[in-house]
């Protein structure tokens, strides 16, 4: 896999932090749509944003600005059909959430690779699902990842848990078949998604495991999963209305060959987080931590 636009050489001696996109080559051949925020000074590490279904990686400049002031070279990347990585129409576009995250994540991975420095990965929500099926997992040193976790209705509130129900049940079911892709804009929920990932998303929200209770695929997450040696932290916030803690640890069980460290969150200091207050700038404080926790990572290498 290979990063164009970018040039070669020792990459803990760049500076500056004015972001550049580039573009990344998975291993189909497909091309994504990437930026790299270079890191003020030496680098101290190397670190990917990963982010949620039909979130654009612009959502995440803010944070990756802030690593990058603090010596991590990071790089943001849109799924193939988002943003940057959409390619003409979405009606036909075969693409799927194995595809974003064993080849477009999984082309990250390989653009940030370097010997000299570890690597990390922030996710959020999706992300958390997408490190288990990478790969190449084992070249990312440590893993946090925020509102990560089964979006199984019966873990939200009564209301929220209704709302999500009817959503799948009634809103869009025929909005994909008029459309031949999820039109996520017109609902108000972010980029419009390709219909596999949409079909997937459905079918595994169903399951309280969400994927591991998937009688089709089951066997195989659980084996894909039991790979992991990463450390992970998981972050939850406790206003969240789709991601609970309870809908965290029905999903990080599947974990369970690596250090899963869980942690709640007080949304209160924040004025609120719900489930994508994560990435917005008054939350820097969350930020220094996960990146402190990754420097503690560092130290144990």
């Amino acid at each position: 896999m290979k990063m164009n636009g970018e040039r070669g050489g020792d990459m803990s001696q760049t500076t500056g932090t004015k972001p550049q996109a580039i573009t990344l080559t998975a291993a189909d051949g497909y091309p994504i749509g990437a930026t790299r925020f270079q890191a003020s000074g030496r680098v101290v590490a190397h670190l990917i944003v990963a982010g949620a279904t039909g979130v654009p990686q612009g959502f995440y400049r803010h944070f990756a600005q802030f690593a990058a002031t603090g010596g991590f070279s990071t790089l943001t990347f849109d799924y193939r059909g988002i943003g940057a990585s959409r390619r003409g129409r979405l009606k036909g576009f075969k693409a799927d959430f194995l595809d974003w995250a064993q080849l477009d994540l999984g082309a990250a991975v390989e653009a940030m690779v370097d010997e000299k420095v570890p690597l990390f990965m922030v996710g959020h929500s999706f992300a958390g699902h997408a490190f288990g099926l990478l790969p190449n997992h084992h070249r990312v040193r440590g893993f946090y990842t925020f509102g990560s976790g089964s979006g199984w209705h019966g873990w939200m509130s009564r209301i929220e848990g209704l709302k999500v129900l009817l959503l799948w049940t009634f809103v869009c079911p025929p909005m994909a078949r008029w459309y031949g892709y999820l039109p996520m804009a017109r609902l108000g929920m972010g980029e419009n998604l390709p219909l596999g990932v949409y079909r997937q998303w459905r079918r595994w929200c169903r399951f309280p495991g969400y994927f591991f209770d998937d009688p089709a695929v089951a066997d195989q997450m659980r084996q894909k999963f039991a790979r992991i040696k990463t450390p992970i932290t998981a972050a939850n916030s406790l206003d969240d209305a789709w991601i609970t803690p309870r809908a965290r640890d029905a999903f990080m069980s599947g974990y369970r060959n690596t250090r899963v460290e869980r942690l709640d969150i007080d949304p209160a200091p924040f004025g609120g987080l719900g489930h994508m207050g994560y990435f917005r700038p008054g939350a820097q404080p969350l930020w220094r931590e996960a990146l402190e926790w990754f420097q503690t990572q560092s130290s144990m290498i």
